[in-house]
């Protein structure tokens, strides 16, 4: 479909339907009218494209349910595609250059033939594309040139996975424009996963690009991480009487990665300790008989880390068991206990390296005052150090809960999201 024909299908309100049904919130929906059509213009003005032939892709953010810092010990998690997203206005090009122009930023140009991994490129969106395509080719997939304006409102830093998003958007437009839609969900997650470790430098686990690629409420078991297994789970937070709220505390992420790469690497530790390369390999037994000797040889922390591990392995369990026999409030319970062993054992609340600036600390402070014992939970959400909080809140306690929060970090720090059924997809 041509530019201007888009944008008259959603003006006059065909596109209606399917927006309703990918962000389930009818309060937004003039708000994604206008943020379409306003992509729309922007990929016409910036490539000087008046007519051409566009599609539209969106792949969303994601918020961890369960699991704090499980998956890259191959462990389980709960995790939710969100109904904040990138949304992706693109066109093939016969001149096999990709021009990719985000909301924001510079515009990023490079050939889809050279695939190499760019050491100066580390930590950036140009080693992101470059590390999908050669993800791809890896495979056996086509990819070739293509422009592409990018807009989100998965806001970057935020513990929402902006950058899995990101994979994995380019993921399904190189599925779409190449591949005749046939790269599935679970691959394109791997190929981002690919692309964050080896070309962008930063060694997360599977959860985020898993969440953000299948889409819905889901159970990973990452055992066997190049075949997790999958399964969804229903919520139905409105029967439950509760909201999701995802709270920014605005805490600066900068040199924050070697408290990330700490987590992983501490746990790596142990398990190596143990003749392992991970901590799911390491049954729990014989890590406590061997806690003495793991203490002297690694010191506290790693021996805190691994302990986390395996109970909220265990709570990821008794959270997915709590949601099929519709028990809400067991559920709830293993939120919270989760947050806490985050904030005591796994230590991800702040950086010891700055314990001054300590947002999440402060976040969670309130929302035990605003909640009390029957409101809701709130724990530290994704990575930690300096992001976001999760908390679900009773119905009738949302708009005290946000102004609260609100008030500490300022006005829309405190979203009410929904979970979305669909990861990334092809729109138009």
């Amino acid at each position: 479909m041509k530019t201007n024909e888009v944008i008259s299908y959603i003006e006059n309100g065909k596109m209606d339907e399917k927006l309703m049904d990918i962000y389930l919130d009818e309060t937004k929906l003039t708000y994604q009218k206008e943020r379409y059509i306003n992509a729309v213009k922007q990929f016409v003005s910036i490539f000087d494209e008046t007519e051409a032939d566009i599609e539209i892709y969106s792949a969303p953010g994601r918020t961890e349910v369960g699991g704090n810092h499980t998956d890259h010990q191959h462990g389980e998690v709960l995790a939710a595609s969100i109904n904040d997203d990138a949304i992706a206005i693109v066109k093939a090009t016969d001149d096999n250059m990709i021009s990719v122009q985000s909301a924001g930023y510079d515009m990023i140009t490079l050939s889809p033939d050279n695939i190499e991994k760019v050491d100066s490129e580390e930590g950036t969106t140009r080693s992101l594309i470059r590390g999908m395509i050669a993800a791809a080719k890896q495979r056996g997939f086509k990819a070739g040139g293509f422009k592409a304006y990018i807009t989100s409102d998965v806001l970057g830093g935020s513990g929402l996975s902006s950058s899995a998003a990101f994979e994995t958007i380019i993921g399904n437009i190189i599925s779409g424009l190449y591949n005749n839609m046939e790269i599935d969900p679970v691959t394109i997650a791997i190929m981002g996963q690919y692309a964050e470790n080896v070309y962008f430098g930063k060694p997360c686990g599977l959860m985020d690009q898993m969440a953000c690629s299948v889409g819905s409420l889901i159970h990973i078991d990452f055992e066997s991480p190049a075949d997790p297994k999958i399964e969804k789970v229903e919520l139905d937070m409105n029967k439950a009487g509760y909201s999701l709220c995802i709270t920014d505390t605005k805490g600066s992420h900068a040199d924050l990665t070697p408290d990330y790469a700490a987590v992983p690497a501490e746990m790596k530790s142990v398990a190596a300790f143990l003749g392992k390369e991970v901590l799911r390999e390491v049954p729990e037994a014989e890590f406590m008989e061997k806690l003495p000797e793991i203490r002297k040889e690694l010191g506290d922390r790693p021996v805190l880390r691994a302990l986390h591990f395996y109970n909220e392995n265990r709570r990821v369990e008794g959270q997915f068991n709590a949601l099929k026999k519709d028990d809400f409030d067991t559920f709830l319970r293993l939120v919270k206990q989760s947050g806490d062993s985050s904030y005591k054992y796994l230590q991800n609340v702040y950086s010891n390296k700055s314990i001054n600036a300590q947002n999440v600390s402060i976040a969670l402070c309130i929302s035990e005052a605003v909640l009390g014992e029957d409101g809701g939970v709130a724990r530290v959400h994704g990575g930690g150090f300096a992001g976001t909080i999760q908390a679900f809140v009773r119905n009738e306690k949302v708009n005290e809960y946000k102004a609260a929060l609100d008030k500490i970090f300022g006005e829309g720090s405190c979203a009410v999201l929904k979970i979305r059924k669909y990861g990334g997809i092809k729109v138009l």
